[in-house]
């Protein structure tokens, strides 16, 4: 009888105890005393939650896999991309293209610079200085900055960035770059190539009295290269025989 008491005892305090929604406890008691439909809202709020939780860390994670994956190969955006693409019959990219471009680019800024406020700079500062000397000061200052832009333009002149060819064709297209670090195209013939009398550096033929360079190591297209680099004797033997 004791035993009876006490389970009622305890199962009037249970159903007096007001239930929180948000604990367990609330959840299992409620699960138990209130109607199947209301049943089934507690409970599918009670698991799709932390199952959104882990769909959205799921999500997440995969994502994250997804950019950090290593890529062999440049890296294009989406519009150079499609002007990748676009390059047909190119069978050549320089190596060193892009930093060519980014080191004259440092180098006509500098420069701008040193031109437009040298003198500036020159005649502002140390006033007890002479008129003379201050315009020798400013006049070292441009020359060295323009000679070593100029420097610069020269020994990376004959590197060609892209070079264009069908096979068949008995010419090819080449690009080159500015001395504004803009890409200029130039179609050269096979019969023009020449090959380089000059101590020049950087230097793997000569056509129309221009000087080109092409990284032989990244030129995969050997017979390109074979007709590039003629060897002297060559062109000597056809006018011999003319």
């Amino acid at each position: 009888m004791a035993a009876r008491r006490s389970s009622a005892y305890l199962y009037r305090f249970l159903l007096a105890r007001p239930l929180d929604p948000t604990s367990t406890y609330g959840a299992r008691s409620h699960f138990s005393i209130f109607t199947p439909a209301s049943t089934l809202d507690c409970s599918g709020d009670f698991i799709t939650s932390p199952q959104k939780r882990w769909a959205s860390k799921t999500a997440t994670t995969r994502t994250t896999e997804v950019a950090n994956k290593i890529s062999i190969g440049p890296k294009y955006a989406s519009g150079e991309l499609e002007k990748h693409e676009k390059d047909t019959g190119v069978v050549y990219y320089g190596p060193i293209s892009s930093t060519i471009k980014k080191v004259k680019h440092l180098s006509l800024s500098t420069c701008c610079l040193s031109v437009s406020l040298g003198p500036v700079i020159t005649f502002m500062t140390s006033p007890e200085l002479n008129v003379v000397v201050k315009g020798a000061v400013a006049s070292c200052v441009m020359i060295l900055s323009a000679s070593t832009t100029a420097a610069l333009h020269w020994f990376v002149g004959p590197y060609i960035h892209k070079l264009r060819w069908q096979p068949g064709s008995d010419s090819f297209e080449v690009e080159m770059m500015s001395w504004l670090a803009t890409y200029l195209p130039r179609t050269i013939k096979f019969s023009d190539v020449r090959p380089p009398k000059t101590n020049r550096p950087f230097v793997t033929f000569k056509a129309d009295g221009n000087f080109y360079f092409i990284d032989a190591e990244h030129c995969h297209n050997k017979a390109l290269l074979a007709r590039l680099t003629p060897p002297e004797d060559a062109h000597q033997s056809t006018f011999r025989n003319l």
